[in-house]
């Protein structure tokens, strides 16, 4: 469904986006998360035809985003950063000229079209107000209403849910999981639950760069050093926290009660070293009982402050 390869696009000697390549497949969700000026805004432009590449090409529905810019446009729908509107004109009026510009050419089609994104978006209670007397979370949603008049294969939205109350960001998050039923999307966002709680998949950038792809799991399997041990023993917790300090490969011990209470430490090793028989020998040649001993998952937010955080110096 798309395809990018080597994506490269410069502003003056700024590389804002730099060698991205990836493919997102037929009906998913795809979010695309970075802190602010990692390149998300940047790349988004480039996949709508916003901006021309200085380098590497992409495709969309089999065709290059170059070669067939205006064929791609029609087949896709593109919520921009932000969420750009006119002031003086009327819910209704504004969705009836973008239906026409996405070539709704035939009056009764268009209605229809704009009665079906009316009904999707919740927009009932506006209709015949101006955009600028239209709250924040109204406006999001004449936005994503304007990016599916067309009924658009693919749908490329950058910060869908930026200044929303959380009532609101609930309600956008609900319609886009419902679109990725029958669509292909790619959520651009800085926020880790929007992600979280409506993509298939995760791709991270950091300075212009991919740094992460896959699933939340499977991002942290792709971590270096992250292999945690969540281990509570029965015992003297000064003599105890010495011991673990001792054992070999152990890069970092952190004191952490347990979800039920009890005082223990978070063990950290190389991702292919497992402590867990090395803990358990302790134990037992100190005779401390073991009250509990787990693998701690990484969370996202673990997983995007170790690809994104800055470079020591």
């Amino acid at each position: 469904m798309i395809t990018v390869k080597n994506l490269v696009k410069k502003f003056g000697d700024t590389v804002a986006v730099d060698d991205v390549s990836f493919d997102v497949q037929q009906g998913q969700l795809v979010g695309f998360l970075g802190p602010n000026g990692a390149g998300k805004t940047t790349t988004m432009r480039l996949l709508t035809g916003y901006l021309p590449p200085d380098g590497g090409s992409a495709t969309l529905l089999d065709k290059n985003l170059l070669t067939d810019s205006l064929t791609i446009r029609r087949h896709l729908g593109y919520l921009p950063e932000n969420n750009p509107l006119p002031d003086d004109i009327e819910v209704t009026d504004y969705l009836n000229f973008i239906g026409e510009m996405r070539g709704i050419k035939n009056p009764a089609e268009r209605k229809a079209q704009i009665k079906r994104v009316i009904k999707l978006c919740s927009l009932k209670s506006v209709i015949g107000k101006k955009l600028q007397e239209l709250s924040k979370g109204f406006r999001q949603r004449v936005g994503l209403a304007q990016a599916i008049i067309h009924d658009p294969d693919i749908l490329i939205l950058d910060e869908p849910t930026s200044g929303l109350d959380p009532n609101q960001v609930q309600k956008v998050r609900d319609f886009i999981i419902n679109l990725k039923k029958h669509k292909t999307l790619i959520i651009s966002t800085h926020i880790l639950s929007e992600v979280q709680q409506t993509c298939d998949r995760i791709l991270i950038i950091n300075k212009g760069k991919i740094v992460g792809d896959g699933t939340p799991s499977t991002l942290s399997g792709s971590i270096k050093n992250a292999n945690r041990l969540l281990v509570a023993l029965k015992g003297p917790k000064e003599s105890i926290e010495q011991e673990l300090k001792q054992l070999p490969g152990i890069l970092s011990l952190t004191a952490q009660k347990t979800n039920s209470g009890d005082d223990g430490f978070v063990v950290e090793s190389p991702a292919d070293l497992d402590l867990r028989e090395s803990v358990f020998n302790i134990a037992v040649h100190h005779q401390w009982p073991v009250l509990s001993m787990n693998h701690e998952r990484l969370s996202l937010e673990d997983v995007f402050r170790e690809l994104t955080q800055e470079e020591k110096k």
